[in-house]
């Protein structure tokens, strides 16, 4: 009996943290596997490469979790304005626009998932298996079990797959994905700058593809450079001189003065959506579900609404005594989210092939379709508050509701 669960969660990341908060202090049963806790945070560290732009919907979430005072309390970047350009097409998207004070925040993974974890152990009904890796992974309809690498055996109703893009859960139970690679890879550079520290985040279009500039506390910032897989393996390889050089040339003029490199890294960009995201004993979320091109900055925040939906369907099953790991129960998360994600998806896909084509007449309606857009201030402001995550049909814990049960 000690090592039954109601629910096993695999992946203790941002997501499947977020879901097994959640769950906290449900009458459900709970493990969460996780193969590294994080390194402890001091303030005087220097910033991760990895970083998220939270939407006030996923904010909402963690602040109705009681985990978003860990994340504030270390180190975080609001946000207040937006800009996206192309030759003479711009747009800036301004918080006061909308009589809010934010548009979101940048914050460091690593912080995001601190706060979480300890958030997790605060609860009596879960069990945080960490450092804990996956032996094997033994999908039913009825009963699964999780095999750590020391034998332990996990079993549960249902299996939780918050495992990453190339999740083994997923392969498991035998759900299929379609996938696209893109023609582009992401090299991302924090760095430090002569200017203190900025509210701004912006994103220049250019042949080559996206710039991207993410504000961080200080004066330092995560840019963010889309280019092909041969210059990106170019760049990595240029010493901290040679690199400062390329971005300079390359890079916009608001960029400032960027005096030094801190930290490089690269990824390639895939689109990945899963046939479907649960079936009986199964349910996918975050990047298990669906990888998204970076453009806006979406994948976090639509995995943390993925979490918010499916901790709401279980709760509220568990509350009637149904079965919560039943496929007709759990399609109802899938109705929740898989539609929204769809369109997102679809979005930044609209918006990579839109911008990432050359032709002069098509630059030229880009160009004006970005001037109208700064113009036309409904369908403008329509635009921030879904970015924001505050219109539109939410989970329950990004409306800052708590879950009964």
């Amino acid at each position: 009996m000690e090592n039954q669960y109601d629910v096993v969660i695999v992946g203790g990341g941002m997501v499947g943290a977020t879901l097994a908060c959640a769950l906290g202090g449900s009458s459900l049963r709970v493990a969460v596997v996780e193969g590294e806790f994080p390194a402890e945070f001091a303030p005087e560290q220097p910033r991760d490469i990895r970083v998220s732009a939270v939407s006030i919907a996923s904010v909402s979430i963690f602040d109705t979790l009681g985990a978003w005072r860990g994340m504030t309390t270390r180190r975080c970047c609001p946000f207040r304005r937006m800009r996206v350009w192309e030759g003479q097409g711009d747009v800036e998207f301004n918080c006061r626009d909308i009589n809010e004070s934010v548009l979101g925040y940048i914050v460091e993974n690593r912080v995001i998932q601190l706060a979480l974890l300890e958030r997790v152990r605060d609860f009596d009904n879960i069990r945080l298996w960490c450092p804990a890796n996956t032996r094997a992974i033994d999908y039913s309809p009825d009963t699964s079990t999780v095999t750590l690498e020391d034998g332990t055996a996990l079993t549960t109703r249902l299996l939780v797959a918050a495992d990453g893009g190339f999740s083994r859960v997923r392969q498991a139970a035998g759900m299929g994905v379609s996938h696209q690679d893109y023609e582009q890879q992401a090299l991302v550079l924090t760095v430090e700058t002569g200017y203190g520290q900025q509210d701004i985040t912006w994103q220049r279009f250019v042949p080559t593809g996206p710039q991207a500039f993410l504000p961080l506390t200080g004066n330092y910032a995560s840019l963010v450079w889309y280019h092909t897989p041969e210059n990106v393996k170019r760049l990595r390889a240029c010493t901290d001189a040679e690199l400062l050089g390329e971005l300079t040339r390359e890079f916009p003029l608001c960029l400032g003065d960027v005096r030094r490199i801190v930290a490089r890294g690269s990824f390639p960009l895939r689109r990945q959506h899963a046939l479907c995201y649960a079936k009986d004993g199964v349910a996918l979320i975050g990047d298990a579900a669906h990888m998204i091109h970076p453009l806006a900055g979406q994948g976090v925040n639509i995995g943390l609404l993925d979490a918010a939906a499916l901790a709401e369907v279980i709760v509220t099953a568990a509350t009637r005594n149904e079965d919560f790991g039943a496929a007709e129960t759990l399609k109802r998360y899938e109705r929740m989210r898989r539609t929204d994600n769809l369109v997102m998806m679809s979005a930044m896909d609209l918006f990579y092939r839109l911008f990432g084509n050359a032709n002069v007449p098509l630059k030229f309606l880009r160009n004006l379709g970005l001037g109208l857009a700064e113009r036309i201030v409904p369908a403008k402001n329509f635009f921030m508050r879904q970015a924001m995550g505050i219109q539109g049909k939410l989970p329950k814990l990004a409306r800052g509701e708590a879950l009964d049960g």
